[in-house]
């Protein structure tokens, strides 16, 4: 019986948190936290593109079948990878609904009437814009080279890099990345900023420093990203080996 109510106290706590303002907004932090932390791991891993075909058994793709034999034998095929995708889901979820639910606090606070703050910078004026065409273009990400459900170009299991090449000739998917890396980068400019203030981590002789790590970590990861699109698209990154050497280490 003690366990009982320890448990409901536990979940009664947890529930009260979450109705707080106070405890959404440490919860959007949280969660924030945990999706830049997978960016930054996101775009090291594609920067593993850089280092070319390879004679048709690329890093990338070398980089890509390490991922989902992690923790082999131990573990199942795959495990740790659908792990990670399961707390990234959850940490979604948790963001949007926090931001959501606390706008909409706010907006009633004020009686429906939209906020003018004065002295905005234009990436915390635009957090919900680039949000959601952030949301938008990770459920079109997916679809395209985790699903391989749009296939305007070649593609096949496993040979991450023979799709990221072909993907990239179009100049119109690399436009569409350098969009949506750039409202990444104004979104995370500003969030990260605002998880500093809501953990209470900032303070006067410390803002200036912090304001311009979030900005320097914006620029990195924007960088990062950018270069894989760009350097396809121009030639700079050769051309894959034939399919069939392409998919010699394809993940099964």
């Amino acid at each position: 019986m003690l366990v009982t109510d320890g448990t409901r106290a536990r979940r009664s706590g947890l529930r009260e948190l979450w109705d707080s303002s106070i405890g959404k907004k440490i919860a959007v932090a949280v969660s924030g936290a945990v999706l830049v932390g997978y960016v930054v791991l996101h775009m090291l891993g594609n920067l593993n593109s850089l280092y070319g075909p390879g004679g048709g058994d690329a890093r990338v793709d070398e980089y890509a079948h390490w991922l989902r034999t992690f923790g082999e034998p131990l573990l199942p095929h795959g495990f740790v990878l659908w792990a990670v995708r399961v707390l990234l889901l959850v940490a979604v979820i948790v963001h949007i609904t926090g931001v959501v639910q606390l706008r909409a606090r706010s907006r009633a606070a004020r009686g429906g009437h939209a906020s003018r703050r004065i002295g905005r910078s234009f990436s915390s004026a635009t957090t919900m814009v680039t949000g959601t065409l952030l949301l938008a273009f990770i459920v079109f990400h997916i679809l395209q080279f985790t699903t391989l459900t749009i296939d305007v170009t070649p593609l096949s299991e496993g040979a991450v890099y023979a799709n990221l090449y072909n993907a990239f000739q179009k100049w119109y998917f690399v436009l569409l990345y350098v969009l949506a890396v750039g409202s990444l980068g104004f979104h995370l400019r500003h969030g990260v900023w605002s998880a500093v203030q809501t953990l209470g981590l900032d303070s006067p002789e410390r803002n200036q420093p912090l304001r311009r790590t979030a900005g320097a970590l914006a620029v990195v990861i924007v960088v990062g990203f950018l270069l894989v699109p760009i350097l396809f698209w121009t030639n700079a990154l050769g051309e894959p080996a034939t399919v069939t050497a392409a998919l010699t280490g394809a993940i099964r």
